[in-house]
């Protein structure tokens, strides 16, 4: 859930890092979907190169649930990737959030460790980043201030408002998630 936090820094080579990370592709109006691999949950580097190696003509993002505390969503373009991620203050505990808010140009949050419980998760990045695929900016940022769900269940919503719930749910079966 995105108000609980863990306790410790998940570097990238934190081996014990849970969650999933999926590609989604959308080619001639059809949705597929599969998984990346664990790296893509510690670097955004590793998610968006394997993103980039789909090679597909159509239309590709990465859904990540990085440690059942946060998501990331990233979508690779020729400009420059656009990334989201739930909840900016989990970049003070996992790298990967920090890389994020890095790419975004935006600082690490000055808060106290302590006192982290008490604040109220925010997200940063581009709440428009699926509107041309069917997900606009406004439904896209109620589904992230659901901060009482946890990230897989705000990713199952993204994947139910735009059509490929069935494709993503056997993904995660398959992950065992």
């Amino acid at each position: 859930m995105a108000a609980q936090r863990g306790s410790g820094n998940a570097s990238a080579d934190d081996d014990d890092l849970e969650g999933f990370a999926v590609a989604v592709v959308r080619e001639d109006g059809k949705w597929t979907c599969r998984a990346l691999s664990s790296d893509a949950l510690t670097s955004l580097d590793a998610a968006e190169t394997e993103l980039r190696e789909l090679r597909s003509a159509g239309a590709v993002f990465g859904l990540l649930d990085i440690d059942d505390e946060f998501f990331v969503v990233l979508r690779p373009a020729p400009s420059g990737s656009r990334v989201l991620v739930s909840d900016a203050t989990a970049a003070l505990d996992y790298d990967i959030a920090a890389d994020v808010l890095d790419r975004l140009n935006v600082d690490i949050p000055d808060l106290d460790p302590d006192e982290l419980d008490d604040v109220e998760p925010w997200e940063e990045g581009d709440l428009d980043l699926l509107s041309d695929m069917g997900l606009p900016e406004p439904v896209l940022g109620v589904i992230v201030a659901e901060t009482d769900l946890y990230p897989d269940e705000q990713l199952g919503m993204i994947a139910q408002r735009m059509g490929f719930a069935k494709e993503f749910a056997a993904v995660l079966d398959s992950l065992q998630h």
